[in-house]
């Protein structure tokens, strides 16, 4: 997993637009094949780059304190909204029950 690439960035970002362009209509293996290289390196290369394109993914680098971090932010943000969503709704319950009332 430390070990230097023998393939050159750009080789390696060639092959991942080859199978892309496939578009799913040939294999890793067959790709592979035609570039002399093995089907398990074209794959972790395609999923190296769809997670460096994916924002907010793990995979595309980052600490696990980052994570950490992140993930807390959003839960802090989740529990806000879902407070106020609650207190949204006990209005609009009391504003029906009023209305209700009126209507009578």
């Amino acid at each position: 997993m430390g070990r230097k690439s023998p393939y050159p960035e750009e080789f390696r970002k060639d092959a991942v637009a080859l199978y892309r362009a496939a578009a799913g209509k040939r294999t890793y293996a067959a790709v592979a094949a035609d570039l002399g290289i093995t089907a398990e390196s074209l794959r972790t290369w395609v999923r190296k780059a769809e997670a460096e394109t994916v924002p907010g993914r793990r995979d595309a680098g980052g600490s696990q304190a980052e994570e950490l971090a992140r993930l807390r932010s959003e839960n802090a943000r989740l529990l806000k909204a879902e407070k106020e969503w609650h207190l949204e709704r006990e209005i609009l319950r009391r504003a029906a029950a009023y209305f209700a009332r009126e209507v009578k």
